[in-house]
């Protein structure tokens, strides 16, 4: 009697893990465009990983040449917040 009543409990919990993984909100972040000047990054993070990729991003996305937003974080990890398009 005690098991159906832990086991009732654990379900309970995974049913809320997975409810509130499902109502979170979408992600605004802009991915990496798989165009001409990005493609060699995705040749990059899939055959040395995504730090070798991002080594790069400063080159372009910086004060001189792409301004980032005012408030922006760090740009050492770009990869963890703007996503590689699948299948690329």
């Amino acid at each position: 009697m005690k098991s159906k009543a832990r086991d009732i409990i654990l379900v309970a919990i995974g049913v809320a893990i997975v409810a509130f993984l499902l109502a979170a909100p979408p992600s605004t972040t802009a991915p990496v465009p798989y165009d001409d000047t990005h493609r060699q990054y995705y040749n990059m993070a899939r055959d040395e990983g995504k730090k070798a990729a991002e080594r790069f991003c400063a080159d372009c996305h910086n004060q001189d040449m792409m301004p980032l937003p005012e408030g922006h974080p760090p740009t050492y990890r770009c990869l963890f917040c703007h996503r590689l398009e699948r299948g690329k």
